[in-house]
């Protein structure tokens, strides 16, 4: 019984992960502007913020989120407006800036901590961990606390397994990309517009 439930757990999360969406975008975007290793470091930082959510999912603050509207409210907002950030910094990228001997790069340190924030700070994921991880523990589980949390590492293990590729994939193409200044700056306008709407999009949602 619990097999047929993993496998289940396993299909249905590549299918959310795999829609595209702000996290999906941060990491090709990242990768595109700076290489492969960009995307791969930022693709990590999405996959640790979702080990967040596992813990507040775990402790409970799931529930929380959903009944306090301040707290979500705030969170929101801080989540949107680092959104609309990012998508800014790109708009106003100017042509020469492109040029990959003028650009400064950010560390990947600095990159992982970008993915992980733009995640954490979405306090939807929370409240998606909370409706969607217990429907896999199996009934009359000893433990259940422990098994929402094991779900949900596993699920930010699937996320890397599939964004890591994806990072690297988009980096391939940075060489020939960076080395034609006019696509990157359509790409580069293109990516900060779709973060700007997407922190809108975050922003004007209500909850379900």
């Amino acid at each position: 019984m619990f097999e047929s439930i993993s496998w289940l757990f396993i299909v249905t999360s590549l299918v959310l992960i795999v829609t595209p969406g702000q996290d999906m975008m941060l990491v090709m975007s990242r990768s595109i502007a700076q290489g492969w290793k960009a995307g791969v470091a930022t693709a990590a930082g999405v996959s640790t913020g979702l080990l967040g959510h596992s813990l507040l999912a775990s402790l409970g603050l799931g529930a929380l989120l959903g009944a306090s509207e301040l707290i979500f409210v705030t969170i929101k907002y801080v989540g949107a407006a680092y959104l609309v950030y990012l998508g800014v910094k790109l708009l106003a990228q100017g042509r020469s800036e492109i040029d990959v001997r003028r650009m400064a790069a950010a560390s990947m340190r600095k990159l992982f901590f970008q993915g992980a924030f733009s995640n954490i700070s979405n306090p939807k994921i929370t409240i998606f961990y909370f409706a969607y991880l217990p429907q896999f523990i199996p009934a009359g589980s000893a433990h259940p606390t422990v098994t929402l949390f094991a779900l949900g590492v596993a699920f930010a293990a699937l996320t890397f397994i599939v964004k890591g590729p994806v990072g690297y994939g988009a980096g391939i193409l940075s060489g020939w990309l960076r080395s034609r200044p006019a696509v990157l700056s359509w790409i580069n306008r293109t990516s900060g517009v779709v973060l700007v709407a997407l922190g809108i999009r975050l922003a004007l949602e209500r909850r379900n």
